[in-house]
């Protein structure tokens, strides 16, 4: 019998919104949709060149932006996909919470409505969002806050959780993923929550990536930073976008319309090590410690 792989994943002439889709990852998912035939409605800070049926140019640590694309997107979703992110500069702690978790958060709650049933959301988290755990109670303190106001509010008001913005955003992406998967609203419809978690992927925003890791905003520095903590250890090599977003589009297919409220860690086994070294060394240090260990 021959399978139809258009059929398989189940896109073709599903409506689905995707962020980010100008570059890296997100733009590797939104060409990979459009061959399987889905109707696709594109969302970017910069211009999006890629043939979809309408493209939204919107800043997505905006809320009155996003508002104006929300007002505009279809009445009826099948998948959306959450991609757009930001390096953590210091002094841009709370832009990067808004774009990297709580305009993802925002996104999420204000299409659900419009999300088909046994549809799918699917984000794109990171490697630095491990260790998600240690902050899972502040995440949830975040993610009831029933409102864009209360939630800025709570930023100012924990200067200290968001000094680390990128890793804490995305831990609080990870954070909602798993606190959310079941609860009413998504489960009683039989939406899907998952979220990728990428290793080192070159991408348009690598330069900034390795200028925010160095301690003096210098990028060669910042580059062989991350190597040190992603590849060395195994003499890997970075990935490419379609890396990431190729898996992506199949998390949030028919192929996977079982699977919900998973944290998938693309990175070559490299967060498996770290958890195999936490759990055959000291009980008493954490994964965390564990990993900066294996770092130096």
């Amino acid at each position: 019998m021959k399978m139809d792989l258009k059929k398989l994943f189940g896109y073709e002439g599903k409506t689905v919104v995707i962020t980010g889709a100008a570059s890296g990852m997100s733009r590797s998912a939104t060409e990979f949709l459009l061959e399987l035939g889905a109707k696709v409605y594109a969302i970017d800070k910069n211009p999006i060149d890629l043939p979809v049926m309408k493209a939204y140019q919107a800043d997505l640590s905006n809320k009155e932006e996003i508002d104006e694309v929300i007002s505009d997107l279809p009445d009826k979703i099948d998948a959306l996909f959450l991609c757009h992110g930001i390096a953590g500069f210091k002094g841009n702690e709370l832009l990067v919470q808004k774009v990297n978790f709580y305009s993802q958060k925002y996104m999420t709650e204000c299409l659900l409505e419009r999300i088909s049933d046994h549809g799918s959301v699917t984000f794109i988290a990171s490697v630095g969002g491990f260790g998600w755990q240690s902050v899972y109670r502040k995440a949830v303190e975040l993610i009831h806050l029933p409102t864009w106001e209360e939630a800025m509010k709570w930023y100012e008001d924990h200067p200290k959780e968001i000094e680390s913005s990128y890793v804490f955003a995305k831990q609080c992406l990870l954070s909602y993923v798993t606190y959310k998967c079941m609860s009413k609203e998504f489960i009683d419809r039989k939406i899907r929550i998952n979220a990728i978690n990428p290793g080192d992927t070159t991408t348009g925003l690598t330069d900034d990536f390795n200028k925010s890791t160095s301690p003096t905003g210098d990028a060669e520095e910042g580059a062989q930073m991350i190597e040190n903590i992603f590849l060395k250890s195994w003499n890997g090599y970075a990935a490419e976008p379609k890396d990431m977003g190729y898996p992506m589009v199949v998390v949030g297919s028919d192929i996977c319309s079982y699977m919900s409220g998973q944290l998938i860690y693309i990175d070559y086994g490299l967060t498996s090590n770290w958890t195999s070294m936490a759990l055959l060394q000291d009980s008493n240090k954490t994964i965390e410690e564990i990993s900066h260990e294996s770092q130096e």
